[in-house]
C-alpha cells in the first residue's frame, strides 16, 4: 500500500485477490473485499519527535488535523484525546516538547477545537502557537 493511502483517514475499499474456497474447482472464485478498519488509521507514518517549537508550528498541525478527523469518526480514541491529548499522541508516537501543552475544548464550541501552547521556561507567560478546529465545507 502507498504511503499517501496508507494514512488517508477516508475508508478506501482494498480488493484483495479472487479465492479458491475449499472443495470447489479451480475454475469456481470468490472475490474478497474489505473495508480499512477506524483501528487502521494512524497519525504519521512513523515515529515523530518535535526538536523544538518550529518544528511544531510547522508539522504538528497536519497531525492535528488527522487527529480530529479520526476523533470525528472513532469515539474511543476521541474520548481518549479528549482527557489526554499528549497522552495519545505519545501512545501514537508523537513526541512533543516538555513545554508545549495541547488542550482540547469542547464545551461553548460545536466542534472540538486544539489549542497549542508553549509555556516556555515557566517565567514568562504561555504562548498559543497554533489551534485547529474541524470545519464543515460544502460547494457545489
Amino acid at each position: 500500500m502507498s504511503q499517501r493511502q496508507d494514512l488517508a483517514l477516508v475508508p478506501a475499499r482494498i480488493r484483495l485477490p479472487a479465492r479458491i474456497g475449499p472443495g470447489r474447482s479451480s475454475g469456481t472464485t470468490e472475490p474478497l473485499e474489505r473495508t480499512a478498519r477506524q483501528t487502521d488509521y494512524r497519525l504519521s507514518s512513523g515515529p515523530v519527535i518535535f526538536q523544538d517549537r518550529k518544528d511544531v508550528e510547522r508539522m504538528l498541525p497536519d497531525i492535528l488535523g488527522r487527529a480530529l478527523a479520526l476523533a470525528w469518526i472513532d469515539s474511543d480514541f476521541r474520548q481518549a484525546f479528549t482527557t489526554h491529548p499528549l497522552k495519545t499522541l505519545a501512545d501514537n508516537r508523537i513526541v512533543l516538547p516538555a513545554s508545549i501543552r495541547i488542550e482540547v475544548v469542547n464545551e461553548g464550541q460545536t466542534r472540538p477545537m486544539v489549542i497549542v501552547s508553549d509555556i516556555g521556561n515557566g517565567h514568562a507567560p504561555a504562548r498559543r502557537l497554533l489551534y485547529l478546529q474541524l470545519v464543515m465545507v460544502a460547494g457545489r
